[in-house]
């Protein structure tokens, strides 16, 4: 289950350094998938000319890696986060002293 404390600017910088992660890891599939079978990557798993193992190979590897810029983006934005808070809170107390 997520989290419900995060703040607004954690959860709009998950999302949009997802979308652009995932953007990326699309390319990164992409490339890897053309230069290993010679073919471009699959657009649509149900054409006829796709067999049932190239297309359920690509979705298990395409989801594989969604998921995994997903996880790490979330985790670059929340220590990101955390780390800024340190800091501002850093500054608050030295300069309340």
């Amino acid at each position: 289950m997520a989290k419900r404390d995060e703040t607004l600017a954690v959860r709009v910088g998950t999302m949009v350094l997802t979308i652009a992660a995932g953007w990326v890891a699309q390319k990164v599939v992409g490339i890897i998938w053309q230069k290993s079978t010679g073919h471009a990557a699959p657009k649509d798993l149900d054409d006829e000319n796709i067999t049932i193992v190239q297309a359920v190979t690509f979705a298990a590897v395409s989801g594989g890696v969604a998921v995994l810029a997903r996880r790490l983006t979330h985790r670059g934005v929340a220590r990101a986060a955390a780390h800024r808070s340190a800091k501002h809170a850093d500054a608050v107390t030295t300069d309340a002293e």
